[in-house]
């Protein structure tokens, strides 16, 4: 009988350990001696595969900097582990511990900050549509009738049916898994337009056989704030991201990894997107913050 109440009491100490740990990241990567980053496959300058394994970007660049600010707290170097993740399941695999800081295109959103944390913001987007070059489509009126490509998971699509412009354009979505399989979908036909972030929109643009062929056109129909993203109610793993972001921000060096990947030849066909930081990064720079894009939408 002892031996069984020692053993539960081992078990429920294990347990309550493991449940600790999956509330301090910090903990549990020096536990494990390894940290997992969340990666995207085509998220433009964002986050993105050379292949083989490995992952570049803005928003890699930043975490590595971060995860480097993490291996201090440790104590020790730790093993970074890259999952590639999709816009379906970056937040499960944040939220149950298989990954633990997402390095993407994820935009904050009040729904999402219920289920997970950000860091400060690094990124404003532009929602844009691109299109064929040689389709004649300029503006969302022209839309009507079309099939218009986005990618599973993502909110383009819901705030181009909320912008006023779009009132009484009829057309019919289309899905890709990814952002690569979207682009593929205008790329073959298959869609008129695809709506989306407008770097990633610009990256696979770049990135395609034929970048001439295609053109990012019309109104901006939204701002979004793209953050890291790591798990919820954890605030010693949230001040070490935000006091990164902040330390970037304040030596200039956020505006010239910036630089970096949106105005200068990036790997692999050394193609220059450029895309200058618009006023509403350089502000997010200036006065760092988490806010959700629901706040944006009130200016």
């Amino acid at each position: 009988m002892k031996k069984q109440f020692v053993t539960l009491a081992v078990s429920a100490l294990l347990a309550g350990t493991a449940f600790a740990q999956a509330n301090d990241t910090l903990a549990k990567v020096k536990a494990a001696g390894s940290i997992t980053m969340g990666v995207r496959d085509s998220s433009g300058a964002l986050s993105y595969t050379l292949g083989d394994g490995k992952y570049v970007g803005y928003h890699v660049e930043i975490c590595q900097r971060i995860i480097a600010n993490v291996e201090k707290a440790a104590g020790k170097k730790l093993e970074v582990k890259y999952t590639p993740v999709t816009s379906q399941n970056r937040i499960p695999l944040v939220e149950n511990g298989t990954v633990d800081i997402e390095c993407g295109s994820t935009t904050n959103n009040e729904a999402r900050q219920k289920q997970v944390a950000f860091a400060f913001t690094t990124y404003v987007e532009e929602v844009r549509i691109a299109v064929r070059a040689n389709s004649g489509i300029t503006s969302i009126a022209q839309l009507n009738g079309k099939n218009v490509a986005t990618t599973t998971g993502t909110t383009s699509v819901q705030l181009l049916r909320k912008n006023e412009r779009a009132t009484g354009v009829d057309f019919k979505e289309v899905f890709g898994k990814d952002h690569a399989d979207s682009f593929l979908l205008l790329e073959s036909g298959r869609a008129d337009a695809f709506v989306m972030d407008g770097q990633i929109l610009a990256g696979n643009i770049a990135n395609s056989k034929a970048p001439a062929d295609f053109k990012i056109v019309g109104e901006v129909l939204n701002v979004e704030p793209i953050a890291i993203m790591f798990r919820k109610d954890d605030p010693a793993f949230k001040k070490l991201a935000d006091d990164t972001i902040a330390g970037l921000a304040k030596s200039g060096e956020l505006a010239k990894l910036y630089d970096k990947w949106f105005t200068q030849a990036i790997p692999p066909k050394n193609i220059k997107l450029g895309m200058p930081a618009s006023d509403a990064n350089k502000d997010a720079w200036k006065n760092l913050n988490d806010k959700p894009v629901e706040a944006y939408a009130k200016k």
